[in-house]
């Protein structure tokens, strides 16, 4: 368990470091304003429109970076700062949602796959941990019945979980790009505002990185648990 407890503590380790990194990189880049003046919210209803998507909602959430989008009512949620701020930072994640509202109305595969694995992970993620290490407690290591196919059933969880991190990686890269070549082509920004924009995002899927190598290390760690014991 001992290994455990340092794998996780190295992952927690990176993933503050990268979380860190990326307010401080939203900090400094919410200084740089847009000499176009418009709003967070503005630019996202720009970027649908261009793209001719008529029915997604651009609104505000509380918070701060808990910026999303959600298919199941269509609308592009922007934290407040992001919503009203007129800045580089804020055109980075208006578009970057917008971009996900894009690849829903054009049926993009990868966030198709990722949809369809939400409702079972929502449900499995939380508990794989435990029923993996019950199976264990109850012998899984050594081959011993019930034990085993608990601990395998964990696995299965563990796994999916692992599976729906780094389907993840290609739906955030992908909105990413979308945003950063529609503020490019459509002249929203100028140069040192389009390098603050791709800076941002760049951090920013660093953060989906890291915790799509996390839940792989964690994975391999307890299969090793379960599988590496018996004879």
């Amino acid at each position: 368990m001992m290994t455990y407890y340092i794998l996780i503590g190295g992952i927690a380790l990176i993933s503050w470091l990268v979380s860190s990194r990326l307010k401080s990189k939203f900090k400094h880049y919410s200084k740089v304003h847009l000499r176009n003046g418009m709003s967070g919210a503005e630019i996202a209803q720009k970027m649908l429109d261009d793209h001719g998507i008529r029915d997604v909602k651009v609104i505000s959430t509380p918070g701060m970076l808990t910026d999303h989008y959600n298919p199941k009512n269509k609308t592009v949620n922007l934290s407040e700062g992001v919503y009203a701020q007129r800045n580089a930072s804020a055109a980075a994640v208006a578009a970057h949602e917008v971009g996900h509202a894009v690849q829903h109305a054009q049926a993009y595969e990868w966030l198709t796959m990722r949809s369809k694995l939400v409702p079972v992970v929502s449900v499995t993620s939380g508990m794989s941990t435990w029923v993996v290490f019950g199976g264990l407690m109850l012998g899984a290591a050594a081959g011993v019945g019930l034990g085993y196919y608990i601990a395998v059933a964990g696995l299965v969880m563990m796994g999916l979980a692992t599976v729906f991190s780094f389907i993840t990686l290609p739906v955030e890269y992908d909105a990413s790009n979308r945003a950063l070549a529609w503020l490019k082509q459509k002249n929203m920004v100028s140069q040192e505002e389009y390098a603050g924009a791709e800076d941002a995002l760049k951090w920013a899927a660093r953060t989906y990185l890291v915790a799509a190598l996390g839940a792989l290390a964690s994975l391999v760690y307890w299969a090793f648990q379960v599988f590496g014991g018996r004879d």
